[in-house]
């Protein structure tokens, strides 16, 4: 085999080192310069154009939404209460023989809101 073949094999092989390298040397430059922001605990990383003022803004209507949230909850679950103790009397008008479309409508409308207020509660 000659030199000539040889280079000729290796070529292709060299010329991928070559970009590699080249592509590690410059990637490992992009990456150094990368801005990195403070993490501030609870909050996750911040925008570096938010303002304080802007913070405490969202922080407010926060609050305003989780009070709302829970005015909502709190009317859900007293109509909760209200509908279990229609469900109870219904059942115990009926009897063994008897089962009421009624009975079943108002575990079927107190299932709904269960849900609705469980999804609240979790946020969504």
């Amino acid at each position: 085999m000659t030199n000539k073949t040889r280079l000729a094999r290796t070529s292709p092989q060299v010329a991928t080192l070559l970009l590699l390298m080249l592509c590690f040397c410059f990637g490992s430059h992009v990456v150094a310069q990368e801005q990195t922001l403070p993490i501030v605990p609870g909050q996750g990383p911040r925008k570096p154009a938010e303002t304080e003022m802007e913070t405490q803004q969202k922080r407010a209507a926060e609050k305003v939404e989780n009070a709302k949230r829970q005015q909502d909850i709190k009317k859900d679950t007293d109509k909760l209460l209200q509908l279990a103790t229609e469900l109870k009397q219904y059942v115990d008008k009926t009897d063994e023989h008897t089962l009421s479309v009624a009975v079943i409508k108002k575990a079927e409308e107190i299932e709904k809101l269960a849900h609705v207020v469980k999804e609240k509660m979790k946020g969504q």
